[in-house]
This record gives C-alpha cells, structure tokens and sequence, in this order.
C-alpha cells in the first residue's frame, strides 16, 4: 500500500502482497469527509432505528443473501488484498455470513423489551428492561481477517438498530468498498458506509461524533484508540493482540493436537490474532508431539501456484517474526524445524522452536507469523501458570481425553475463549461471545452479548397503584417510618 499525492487529494492504493502488482485506487477522506459521513450516518439511522425488528431482519436477510450471490468474487478481493489463499478466503466469508444471519435472527429475542420482577416491596411497580441502539457506530477493521473480524462489530452493531461507518484498513480497502456496495443493492439508505484512509483517517472517525468505536488491532493502537475515546466519553469495545498458548495433557491425542497446532500456528501465515502461538505440553510425550508437528510442517508449501498460505500481508510483519525467532536462539532456544532462514522477504516459512525461555519475544510478545514455539513442562498446574504469564487474554486451547481434566483447565486460563480438543472451534458458533482479556481488550462481539454490547439498557419503572407506605415524599409520616424500621430486620436480618 502507498499513498500517492497529488495538487489535491490524497490516494490510497493497495497492492498485491503476493507480486506487489496494484490492485486498486481510492481516496483518502479528509477530516471534513469523516464528518460528512457520520452525519449522513446519523440521520439514516434515525430511520434505521425506527424500523421493527422483523423490517430490520428482512434488510439484513437480504444483505446477507446478496454477498453469498457472489460470494466467489468477495473471496477473489480478500485474497488478492491479503495475499492468502482463495479457498481460505471463501472460508472467511462463509463463517462471517454465519455470524450475519445469527444476529439479524436473533436481535428480537435478545434486545426486546421485558418485563422484570419488581421484588415484594415495590408491588406497586412495574417494571421492564430493554435496549435501544447507540446511534452511529464507528468500526475500525483490520487487514489479516477484513471480512470476518470487522462484520463481527458490523452485523450485531446493525441487528441492534445502529448505523455504522466502516474504517477498514489501509491495506484492505476493496473488500470493505465491496460489501458496502451489497448494502446500497438492498437498502437505498447510507446506514452502512465506509470511509478510506490511513491512520489518520481512523483517528478522524474517533473525533467525528460517532457514539460508539469498535476497534481490532494492536494493544499499543487500542490505548491509542482509547486515549482519544476519552476525549468525548465515547465507549469503546476493543480486541486486541494475542499470545495464545495451547496445553497438550499425555493423555491427549498427540495427531489431533499436532493437527490442530499446524493449522492453528501456521494457518493464514500465522496472521491470526486467536491462532496459536504457545504450546506447553506435559515432558512425557514432548519428543512425540514436537515430530508430529514438525511432520506437519514439512508438508506445506509457500511458493507456486497452490501454496498452504500465503506472504505476510504486511511486509514489514515478516522483520517481527525474524526479530522474535533470532532473540529465542540467542537465549538458547532451538529451532527444529526452520530458522531464521525461513523468512525470506515477506514470505516466511514455518519454523518450530523449542526449549525457549519464557521471557524472550518468541514467548512474551505477539509474533503474529507461521512460528511456533513448543515448551516441555512438569505437569499441568505448570502450563497453566506459564500459559497466563503474558500480558495478554485472548484465547486458548487444551487437547486431553479426559473431559472433566479439559473442563478444570479451561476454567484456569485467563483467556476470553477457551477450546478443548481444537483450535478455532467458537468461530463459527454464532451464539459465543469472543473478546479478550488483559492486554487483549474489553468487550464483546458476537452472541447475544455482542448484540447487547451495540445497545444501551433502558430502564422504565411504572408505578401501577399508590403504595401502601407512602416513602417517596419529603413529608413522611412517623407511622410509615416506623414501619420501615420492622421491615429492615424482617427483610434482611437473616443471613440467608
């Protein structure tokens, strides 16, 4: 990506991370353009807003309907932007339409106002709860995942009555550019837009009114993110960076541990905020998980027609991942498979290291590339501790054939989704919430809780009847207050 200037203007175009042949141009938004656009945003989900939840529901359907259409095509975009493959990509839309559908069916029965209990002493009260949407809800996309990642804030952030605008990265324009124009095919409102630019465009939408941000990426770019948030008190759902570890028991199947570490690790190139990055498993049988994986490897390919995954979509990633696999070797960590030779200008082939000590980059710091590292330890209660002892929360995964021992650990890991015997296994459940923890951020998208993550609770209270204790008035009577001095302990002195 470049940005080419003019007498102007400022344009934005991408290229191909797999031949560095342009792709396409588009502009830049200035300040006054971000604006522009959320106003825009504002009046047409004043509108959008209005709608019943079933109006909403046919939108989205037919929104959804129209991107599966030509599904093949949006697949082509995120491919040539990303460099990944094509079969990979139509998976990314396939899992994203997924998560489409379950918020437009499922908003009604999350979000619908409802009656709740008043309790004994509010008798005269009725009482309900429901949720109303923020406004305008301003997204900031990634680039390794520039479908899946930002509908996961855009589908919930529209299923809960929101108009969105859509800042995709710098690197992935084309594919946000393409579902806004599946939107326009089926809704003749702008209550989904997209504004391209760089960072600074992404910063303009912060400061632009917006009500609500959804931000993927960096830790560092979410306190940044945050800083300007707090500027004008507007919320923030941030998901961050990962160091996802993966625990393997001696009980556990070692081929579906090493397959699933394979895809996990070195799937997309590595480029997976969830993906795994750590492995800790138990000394016993770590010779035999570290050749089953190292098997693994050695059957992918990067370069041809039909490589396993492709460049780093950001050229300057593959430096990150040289950096982090020189500084394990030099604290004496070893590389059983690849080395620093692997990396070879942006693409990078997989490399496994193991024996690496816990306070190097390799295992500290987010690597996002086709690495992984494999630690032995003593027994469980230590992988749980090292799998913890990052800055980071956002996932994590534990392989053992003993249900009730996966269930114990899961409930150890400080990580905002836990899988037991796969990798990547919420992806596709419409129902989970996902979010991270610690560094890897606050909140939630997807499932209900992601619906309700784009609302606002409203509560009304209706008084029904005059109470029998007349207490919301300045002039209380001594009987009624003498009558609250027998309820409290009535009420509330028992320790049950």
């Amino acid at each position: 990506m470049t940005l080419l200037h003019d007498d102007s203007t400022s344009v934005l175009t991408t290229t191909d991370p797999r031949d560095g042949s342009p792709i396409a141009s588009y502009p830049v938004a200035s300040a006054d353009d971000v604006r522009r656009t959320v106003d825009r945003a504002r009046e047409a989900g004043t509108w959008w807003a209005g709608l019943s939840y079933s109006e909403r529901r046919r939108v989205l359907i037919a929104f959804k309907a129209a991107i599966a259409r030509d599904a093949k095509a949006l697949a082509a975009t995120i491919a040539r932007e990303t460099g990944k493959p094509e079969g990979d990509a139509l998976l990314e839309v396939m899992l994203t339409l997924g998560h489409l559908d379950w918020a437009a069916k499922n908003a009604e029965p999350v979000l619908k106002r409802r009656k709740v209990k008043a309790g004994l002493v509010n008798y005269n009260q009725h009482a309900t709860l429901g949720y109303v949407p923020y406004g305008v809800v301003g997204v900031i996309g990634p680039w390794n995942y520039p479908f899946y990642t930002p509908m996961g804030s855009i589908s919930y952030a529209l299923a809960a009555g929101n108009a969105v605008v859509f800042k995709p990265s710098e690197l992935t324009p084309g594919t946000a550019v393409w579902v806004a124009e599946r939107w326009r095919e089926v809704c003749d409102r702008p209550v989904l837009q997209v504004v391209t630019g760089g960072r600074a465009t992404g910063a303009d939408l912060v400061r632009a009114g917006v009500d609500k941000v959804a931000f993927t990426g960096s830790t560092a770019s979410a306190k940044k993110v945050m800083a300007a948030c707090s500027e004008t008190l507007t919320p923030l759902v941030a998901e961050c960076g990962g160091k996802d570890a993966l625990i393997v028991a001696t009980d556990a199947d070692l081929d579906a541990a090493a397959d699933f570490i394979a895809f996990g690790a070195l799937g997309n190139a590595g480029q997976t905020c969830v993906g795994v990055e750590r492995v800790y498993v138990e000394q016993r049988v770590r010779d035999a998980l570290v050749d089953k994986v190292v098997e693994r490897a050695k059957r992918i390919v990067v370069t041809g027609d039909a490589p396993t995954y492709g460049p780093m979509t950001l050229a300057t990633q593959a430096d990150v991942v040289s950096a982090h696999v020189q500084d394990a070797l030099a604290r004496g960590g070893r590389a059983v498979f690849g080395g620093p030779e692997s990396v070879a200008d942006r693409t990078v082939s997989p490399i496994v290291l193991v024996d690496v000590p816990e306070d190097s980059d390799a295992v500290q710091r987010e690597t996002f590339g086709p690495t992984v590292v494999i630690n032995a330890v003593a027994d469980l209660d230590e992988a749980v501790a090292r799998a913890n002892a990052t800055e980071y929360g956002l996932g994590a995964a534990v392989f053992t054939k003993d249900a009730k021992k996966g269930e114990r650990i899961a409930a150890q890991l400080r990580a905002g989704v836990v899988t037991i015997n796969s990798v990547l296994g919420f992806a596709a459940i419409g129902a989970l919430p996902f979010g991270g923890v610690k560094g890897s951020g606050f909140g939630r998208i997807h499932g209900a809780d992601g619906l309700r993550e784009f609302s606002v609770p409203k509560s009304i209270a209706r008084q029904t009847r005059k109470a029998a204790l007349n207490l919301l008035t300045l002039e209380r009577s001594a009987k009624d207050m003498h009558m609250v001095e027998r309820m409290i302990p009535m009420l509330h002195g028992k320790a049950r």
